[in-house]
């Protein structure tokens, strides 16, 4: 729904109420087909489909804008932290609306609501002794126009773990391990690449992870058990777990923040990933004044959360821990789905380069929003990386959303805006149970619902990619009911019963369809529902072709989806950072290159270190025999003299 003037959604007793909510993006970066796809895009599917089931849902997100990445940026733009945060704010939001991701709100973090709710977490967990003040060293940048304390991931460098090396001082991009800023070698200030950073005492308020972990790791056992996780979300939180917890800083020396409230610490706020899964529960409350009928309320409410990979700690172990230290009554995470990388090309997207397609680059393609949520779905990295490639994206529309789902509904209706029916939809005869006819429908209608079952399965287990899959299947099924009726003019001259049977059932079936395909592909869904001239069908349990009625009446059919040329694959490759990603394959072949070369060279040197080695030995027991040898001469000379 949109904001403003419609009835707010809230929690109805004794139904199945979905919460949903994505990874806030952070504002000030702008969104590739990689982030759409790892949270708002997958978020929104997900939802859509609570929606068609008939469950109360609501689907919130909002830009993350504290933090020293926005200080810093509005520093480098020249304007103040909130002129940044509205500027970003309003191209999230564009960038969204233009993929139809369809949230009942999407909000922001700097609000009162925000600064109430985590001042109150703050201060029960302080209360109920999870908190400590620790003194700690932070890499402080000297240069003459910074001089500040620097955020973790505003220090780069070399990692310590694999050696990549433009790790960030709070986690690395290559092998995904959280870092310390202090443990990165060759550090630097990212502002200020050729100053380094050095270390600085500093007084901070840190979360006591390591009290907390015995109540975390049964409320995580239960949940994991309960609820559906991700793979890897299992995987990447039982690690933490099992390497113990440890207490985590969770305030900063910035401005821009939401504030400490403890006396001291007027000058430093809230850790921006202590405060942001905060901003699920604030924006709610900007939404409705009665937030808590959403997020105190566990019996009622299931909480379901979309993310990439690299949040996952955050919200399985950071902000479960401080819900639970507070003592309060929670919802609590439910459902947890992550994605791996959605990578561009055989490379990476890199906005600073021009590789890749943004998301406020999509547009410029002139390809509808709806060709985009289809591809970026059935390539959602679900359990592994997967690939942005253009001739797979110009094929799954050619081959898929033109030739099977448009071929099907294009086809069915058309024939009903034909004399033979003047658009309308005919009444289904009434057949000898008992008839090859009958039977063969029967089996139709069996085979339908058997998809619609899978698909349903799929759906509640959070697996979009396979529940996009299997709506195919059912458009395929459509067609095939066509292509073995033979439905042409043929068929309604000669076999007028048969005819009519087959209209009516294949009509029910594009409606059933529009319902199935509307979380992916919402605007297409509605394209069906207006040339049927029919409101969205709750997703049934079981489906019983019937919800068109005889003598009833649709609008004009027109084409879903129009074929791509072929030749757009070079074209967009070009205009998408072409000839900037060869140079980045080319680099990064050098690398690996490099790396076997280096790996070779020490496998080299090991051998011949092995062999010196094995050489001395051999060459120490011959001496040892000479020794014995002369040893045993002399004791012969011995025994001669004697």
């Amino acid at each position: 729904m949109e904001d403003g003037e419609k009835e707010e959604i809230l929690p109805i007793p004794g139904k199945k109420n979905v919460l949903i909510t994505s990874a806030l993006p952070y504002v000030n970066n702008v969104p590739h087909l990689g982030n759409i796809i790892g949270s708002v895009l997958s978020a929104d599917v997900f939802s859509r489909y609570c929606k068609a089931r008939g469950h109360p849902t609501l689907f919130v997100c909002g830009t993350d804008e504290y933090g020293t990445a926005t200080e810093t940026k509005a520093i480098e733009e020249q304007i103040t932290p909130q002129e940044l945060c509205d500027k970003y704010n309003k191209l999230h939001k564009e960038i969204y609306d233009w993929f139809e991701i369809g949230f009942d709100h999407f909000g922001r973090t700097p609000t009162t609501e925000q600064t109430e709710i985590a001042q109150d977490i703050f201060l029960k967990l302080d209360k109920n002794g999870f908190l400590d003040e620790q003194t700690t060293t932070q890499p402080y940048c000297e240069h003459p126009d910074h001089e500040n304390f620097l955020a973790d991931r505003y220090v780069e460098g070399e990692c310590p773990i694999c050696g990549y090396n433009d790790a960030r001082g709070d986690q690395c991009d290559k092998c995904g391990n959280l870092l310390d800023p202090l443990e990165l070698k060759n550090p630097r200030c990212k502002l200020h690449q050729t100053t380094t950073p050095v270390p600085r005492k500093t007084k901070h308020i840190f979360l006591l992870l390591d009290k907390l972990q015995e109540k975390e790791e049964a409320w995580c056992k239960e949940a994991q058990a309960k609820g559906r996780w991700s793979e890897n979300s299992v995987n990447i939180t039982n690690d933490w777990l099992k390497k113990g917890l440890q207490p985590r800083g969770i305030t900063r020396d910035l401005k821009w923040g939401t504030a400490v409230p403890l006396k001291g610490y007027e000058n430093k706020v809230l850790y921006v990933w202590f405060d942001a899964c905060i901003g699920y529960v604030s924006i709610t409350a900007t939404y409705t004044k009665h937030w808590e009928k959403w997020w105190r309320n566990p019996d009622e409410v299931t909480l379901y959360q979309f993310m990439g990979k690299d949040n996952v700690p955050f919200h399985s172990v950071v902000f479960p821990c401080s819900q639970l230290g507070t003592g309060d009554k929670w919802t609590m995470l439910n459902t947890l789905s992550t994605t791996e990388y959605l990578n561009y090309e055989g490379g990476k997207f890199s906005k600073s380069r021009g590789i890749g397609v943004f998301g406020s680059s999509a547009k410029e393609t002139g390809i509808p929003p709806d060709v985009w949520r289809y591809f970026l779905l059935l390539q959602r990295p679900e359990t592994s990386d997967t690939e942005f490639q253009w001739d797979g994206f110009i094929r799954a529309n050619n081959n898929e959303l033109v030739a099977n789902f448009g071929n099907f509904v294009n086809r069915i209706l058309k024939y009903v805006n034909s004399a033979n029916c003047d658009s309308i939809v005919p009444a289904a005869p009434k057949l000898d149970a008992h008839s090859d006819l009958a039977k063969a429908f029967g089996q139709h209608i069996k085979d339908a619902n058997d998809i619609l079952k899978r698909y349903r399965e799929e759906m509640d287990a959070v697996h979009l990619k396979a529940g996009i899959a299997i709506a195919r299947e059912l458009s395929s099924l459509g067609n095939k009911l066509l292509q073995d009726n033979r439905l042409d003019n043929a068929l309604f001259n000669n076999e007028r019963a048969r005819c009519d049977a087959v209209v009516n059932l294949a009509v029910n079936h594009v409606h059933l369809l529009a319902s199935v395909i509307a979380p992916y592909i919402p605007a297409t869904a509605r394209a069906i529902l207006e040339q049927l001239q029919a409101e969205l069908l709750i997703i049934p349990d079981e489906w019983e072709a019937s919800s068109i009625p005889a003598n009833h009446k649709i609008g004009k059919a027109a084409h879903l989806f129009q074929n791509i040329k072929p030749t757009k694959e070079a074209e967009w490759r070009e205009l998408f950072g072409g000839k900037e990603l060869l140079k980045q394959k080319e680099a990064d072949a050098q690398k690996r290159a490099a790396k076997k070369a280096e790996k070779d060279r020490k496998k080299v040197e090991k051998e011949k270190k092995r062999k010196e080695g094995s050489e001395g030995v051999e060459g120490s027991l011959k001496a040892d025999e000479g020794v014995k040898s002369v040893t045993e001469g002399v004791g012969d000379v011995s025994l001669q003299t004697s």
